[in-house]
């Protein structure tokens, strides 16, 4: 789950079209977030693919299982501090096991299963674990995984649509074990899915994969988003902007942002015991989004597909360690 963004929310008076950015690019505002900012909020469109289904009530979590301090309030704080000695491998196990629940749930993706099976199924492997699931209640989403189907770009609630052969979905899945919090996604073919799909799909997790190479100790932060976007590029793809990987550990989300693609400013240098996600949403058309009414779905604006990988990596002295796999 991703609700950091690589720029600062917009002024409430917003600059004239010829005046200078607000997000401080130095290009006139006509040229650079106009028209983001022109987006309000909009329903679901009829005429798009993915429309919402119903939302069944939020998953019981049995009480012996431990819960970060926003499972009741859906306000984060500040995070249970643990045995600092045993910070690493408390975040490995919590790492594994959110890739073990991600295993399982994209196993029984299949045309027919509606994306809420997908979260029970889910919600059941995170307690199997002794886990509670993170996004469950975080700022209040409702379910314990964020299922995002062909436009949609992250954060789509699972409901009662199925899915449908020659879709694509994403799964997101993050536990909170031994005090930390685990994150990964991947996306998922259902069925028989058509070649610009497949090419979508790899593309995307080979971006996933060329960033995390470039994780070094001691470099710019920004070397991650350069190498994602200068695959991307090479197939025309577009690279979400307005969404970023983030530092994980006690905290769901925490510093540093980090930006998929190349943002000059992003010069935070890269250290060693670092944790953090690189999760790249790529997109086969615009990278404009608009957002459900819903509070937290988020599609193209196009309405053409978009696709997202995601790992939880931890900045050792010769580079990253991926955490979020079996």
């Amino acid at each position: 789950m991703t609700t950091s963004s690589t720029t600062l929310a917009p002024p409430a008076k917003l600059p004239g079209p010829n005046e200078p950015c607000w997000c401080g690019s130095g290009n006139k505002y006509k040229k650079c977030h106009r028209g983001d900012d022109s987006q309000a909020r909009a329903p679901a469109p009829a005429s798009r693919r993915v429309r919402p289904g119903a939302v069944s009530p939020r998953r019981p979590v049995p009480a012996h299982i431990p819960r970060p301090d926003y499972a009741e309030t859906g306000r984060p704080g500040p995070g249970a501090k643990g045995d600092p000695a045993t910070r690493v491998e408390r975040m490995r196990r919590a790492c594994r096991a959110a890739a073990e629940v991600l295993q399982v749930t994209g196993a029984a993706v299949k045309p027919g299963i509606t994306t809420d099976a997908l979260d029970a199924i889910c919600h059941e492997e995170y307690i199997r674990r002794g886990g509670y699931p993170s996004t469950l209640n975080y700022h209040g989403f409702p379910k314990s995984l964020c299922t995002s189907v062909n436009e949609v770009i992250l954060h789509g609630i699972p409901d009662s649509r199925p899915l449908e052969d020659g879709d694509i979905v994403n799964l997101d899945v993050t536990i909170f074990l031994d005090g930390m919090h685990g994150d990964c996604s991947a996306t998922f073919p259902v069925g028989k899915i058509d070649a610009a799909s497949e090419q979508l799909l790899r593309v995307t997790r080979e971006c996933m994969m060329l960033g995390i190479e470039a994780v070094k100790p001691g470099l710019p932060i920004n070397v991650i988003g350069r190498a994602i976007e200068a695959h991307a590029k090479r197939y025309g793809y577009g690279v979400v902007q307005s969404y970023c990987g983030h530092g994980i550990g006690e905290i769901f989300h925490l510093e540093p942002q980090v930006s998929h693609t190349f943002d000059y400013h992003a010069t935070d240098i890269i250290q060693e015991g670092m944790f953090f996600t690189i999760e790249p949403m790529l997109t086969m058309g615009s990278i404009r989004h608009l957002d459900w009414d819903d509070g937290w779905t988020v599609v193209t604006a196009d309405g053409k597909r978009s696709a997202q990988f995601e790992h939880t990596i931890y900045v050792t002295r010769d580079g990253a360690e991926i955490l979020t796999q079996v």
